[in-house]
């Protein structure tokens, strides 16, 4: 058996399987048969996704992994339009956050509140982020392997990844609160309708070709 992914969190796990429709058995946060097919048929077909579309460094690969399928084509399409020296020689691009459970998102959310140090990073909490239903990716950006936390080239990556990937929106294209590094696929659905299915493990993700 391999590495069970999300495996503090089995519940959540079945969830985002059986809203790919690779799991058909109850959602009751036991690990069993059923729910160890879905995660081969997971990794299988993730390892397809990959040898299709390319691979890359590993700290992308490990976030990417985390993603649903149809998330994973699209997260391996940004990242070879950000490829090349696309953004300027010696700039790199990696995938540094992908998946995170409720409880990870959670976790996030103190950062910065109730007495907890570091800054503010979110204003979700968990059931609250797009990260929270595999559909969401970041980037970040590496000038000679520097992390470049604030730099005009997220503005220009954006539209990279826009015209080399179909049914993806872009954190830099929104009014409210802008989030640049931010991707994710486009559901037409509000955040709690997406929570809503994906809890009950019902398809929400748009189809990405």
């Amino acid at each position: 058996m391999s590495a069970q992914l999300f495996a503090d969190d089995i519940l959540f796990f079945q969830r985002l399987l059986k809203a790919q429709g690779l799991y058909d058995g109850d959602l009751d946060g036991v690990w069993g048969p059923q729910t160890e097919a879905a995660q081969t048929a997971f990794e299988t077909q993730s390892a397809e996704i990959a040898a299709a579309l390319g691979t890359f460094d590993t700290r992308s690969e490990k976030n990417i992994q985390t993603l649903q399928l149809k998330t994973q084509r699209a997260a391996r399409s940004a990242l070879t339009a950000l490829g090349n020296g696309a953004l300027g020689a010696g700039v790199t691009v990696r995938i540094i956050s992908g998946t995170r459970t409720y409880a990870e998102q959670n976790a996030l959310y103190k950062q910065g509140r109730f007495g907890n140090p570091g800054p503010v990073v979110t204003k979700a909490r968990g059931g609250q982020s797009n990260h929270n239903f595999g559909i969401a990716w970041d980037i970040g950006i590496f000038d000679n392997g520097t992390y470049l936390t604030d730099s005009p080239l997220y503005k220009k990556a954006g539209p990279l990844v826009l015209a080399a990937t179909m049914g993806v929106e872009w954190g830099g294209n929104w009014t409210t609160i802008v989030d640049e590094p931010h991707y994710q696929l486009a559901t037409g659905l509000k955040i709690s309708e997406v929570q809503t299915r994906f809890e009950a493990g019902d398809a929400f993700a748009a189809v990405v070709t």
